[in-house]
C-alpha cells in the first residue's frame, strides 16, 4: 500500500512529460506533412540522360566493360 505513495506521483509526473513532448511536436510541426514524404520519394526529379551521355558511361548499366566478364 505504501508503494503507491510513490507510484502515484511517479506516473503523473511521466503522464505530464509525456504530453508536454506531444504538445512540443504539435508546436514545431511535426504533424504538418505526413503525405508529402511518401510521395516525394515517388518522384523522379533527374534530368533524363541523353544518348550520348549514356554512350560515355558504357551503355545501358552504366559500367565500362574492361575486358572482363561482369
Amino acid at each position: 500500500m505504501e508503494i503507491l505513495y510513490l507510484l502515484i506521483p511517479l506516473s503523473i509526473i511521466l503522464l505530464g512529460l509525456i504530453v508536454w513532448v506531444f504538445m512540443w511536436a504539435i508546436g514545431s510541426g511535426q504533424f504538418d506533412d505526413l503525405e508529402g514524404p511518401a510521395h516525394r520519394i515517388l518522384m523522379d526529379e533527374d534530368a533524363p540522360i541523353s544518348v550520348k551521355e549514356k554512350k560515355e558511361a558504357g551503355g545501358e548499366t552504366g559500367f565500362k566493360n574492361k575486358g572482363h566478364d561482369v
